[in-house]
């Protein structure tokens, strides 16, 4: 049966937690900017201003994943 794991290669394994653990620890930090704004009162501008900085990073991931999807990579 060689290296599987309930039928799935070592290979899509890591290709799965990287596309969903990432995933729900972009959500996670996503969730954190919103408490930081919630609990600093940074009203509409201020939250909008933490979302795009803090938040710039994890927008470079995500264009990543769908640059490989448009290419088929």
């Amino acid at each position: 049966m060689g290296n599987t794991l309930f039928g799935y290669t070592e290979g899509q394994i890591a290709q799965f937690g990287l596309t969903f653990g990432v995933g729900a620890f972009i959500l996670y930090m996503l969730f954190i900017v919103f408490n930081l704004a919630r609990e600093s009162k940074a009203g509409k501008f201020g939250t909008f201003v933490l979302f795009l900085v803090l938040s710039f990073g994890m927008l470079g991931f995500l264009a990543k994943n769908l640059i490989q999807w448009v290419l088929g990579i």
